[in-house]
């Protein structure tokens, strides 16, 4: 293993440019999703490009052959002008649920970095991991709260002239679909595109609003010690799972559908629960095409907009049935979802949905494959990878993600089984490969 070192060579807020009216900042009031306690946590991502050397839309300007952190840099100054809730400052109390956004324009965190070496040096930053991720991702100063900055950055250059942009948001301003619309909106800017592709939609008080519920018991955080294991599945795998199950119900059903059963399955097997124990998996589903009749037809709104769906089982049910039955499981608690969201804004419901149990027993699945961080170009080409560090001791979780470029298929990221498990878990993903 190479010895790497990672410099920091300047870090500092990069505010909206042209600058904002010297006039009382606006205060943005946040949705009643935004405002959901839980999500007022860092979301930390690595996004990894090998694109080396001039710019693929290079035509000689100098300009244009600035180095990576410089350009992005800049692009997200132009980029804040336009989504200036990120330059902002949070305000009020999240638990009280009265949390604004305070467009301040104190700017983004931003860090720029420089590594000794190239990205084949380090294997492309794959797993195991021979740069820590902590000198990747940005930190604020000391003694700053890193979630009372929505937005932070860091550029890594590599000596191959490749970069890794290490992306830290608060899930309180945005989801997932909402940050790569943001970090989109950088990426067009730094290409030299004028306006972002896609206007940007505040628009918060026209999600749901119903009525608080009584809150329920405080969540337990307990650490169970979950190990870190990815799987890489074939598209050709996945289709021809995908031909079964079309074959067996007479419906489609999605990558998605076929990755969460089955890490749903090999969890529930390896760990050998009681037959009759209650497993559960959960998602979150967006909601967006649910409100096309108050948000914008366009697009554009880039709030949290989603909907937590849990589909429960004896884990009898899970582990002895066909991967296709579980499959359908899947398929028939994501058919209720337009069911079960209206409820919820009706207020309909005697328990809060958003209110989120951290056990042993649950899983959590999230797919980052169609949110659009894939599809980010700086002007070097789409990234080769993606890491997400969605993770907690205290949660069981899945990522869906792809495998380095130009492998194809799904990456399957899971911290769901403790080591005394591991064996089983992995003998049941790599015969599902």
């Amino acid at each position: 293993m190479v010895a790497v070192t990672v410099t920091r060579n300047s870090r500092s807020f990069v505010a909206p440019s042209p600058a904002p009216a010297t006039t009382a900042p606006e205060t943005l009031e946040l949705s009643s999703i935004d405002r959901v306690p839980g999500l007022r946590h860092n979301v930390r991502s690595l996004h990894v490009f090998r694109g080396a050397g001039r710019r693929h839309d290079d035509d000689g300007d100098d300009e244009r052959q600035r180095r990576p952190a410089a350009v992005i840099r800049a692009a997200l100054a132009r980029a804040l002008d336009d989504y200036p809730a990120f330059a902002g400052r949070f305000v009020g109390s999240l638990v009280g649920g009265d949390a604004c956004v305070a467009c301040t324009g104190e700017g983004a965190w931003f860090v720029e970095a420089a590594a000794d070496c190239s990205l084949d040096d380090v294997n492309g930053l794959e797993y195991p991991l021979m740069v820590s991720e902590e000198e990747l991702l940005p930190a604020p100063e000391d003694g700053v709260d890193p979630t009372s900055i929505p937005v932070m950055m860091q550029v890594t250059e590599f000596t191959c002239g490749g970069f890794i942009l290490g992306l830290v948001a608060v899930h309180t301003l945005a989801d997932g679909l909402g940050a790569a619309q943001f970090i989109s909106a950088i990426a067009e800017r730094a290409r030299g595109v004028d306006k972002p592709k896609v206007a940007p939609v505040w628009a918060r008080a026209r999600i749901p609003n119903p009525p608080k519920l009584p809150p329920g018991p405080p969540p337990s955080f307990k650490s169970f010690g979950f190990q870190h294991f990815s799987t890489d599945v074939t598209s050709d795998r996945i289709a021809l799972i995908k031909a079964e199950y079309f074959q067996t119900f007479g419906q489609y059903c999605s990558t998605f559908d076929v990755a969460t059963a089955k890490v749903w399955q090999a969890r529930s097997r390896a760990i050998g629960y009681d037959p009759e124990t209650q497993v559960h998996v959960c998602f979150f589903a967006n909601t967006r095409h649910l409100l096309t009749h108050v948000l914008p037809k366009d697009g554009g709104y880039y709030g949290n907009c989603f909907y937590p769906l849990t589909v429960t089982a004896n884990a009898e049910d899970v582990t002895t049935k066909g991967l296709l039955h579980v499959i359908k499981m899947i398929r028939d608690g994501k058919a209720r979802l337009p069911m079960d969201f209206a409820k919820w804004a009706s207020g309909d419901v005697k328990n809060d949905p958003y209110q989120l149990t951290f056990e042993h027993n649950v899983l959590f699945v999230s797919d980052w494959t169609r949110l659009g961080f894939f599809e980010v170009d700086y002007g070097w080409g789409t990234p080769s990878h993606i890491i997400p560090f969605t993770y907690a001791d205290y949660m069981a979780v899945a990522v869906l993600g792809s495998p380095p470029v130009p492998k194809k298929g799904t990456r399957i990221m899971t911290q769901c089984i403790e080591n005394k498990h591991s064996k089983e878990f992995k003998d049941e993903m790599k015969a599902f490969v």
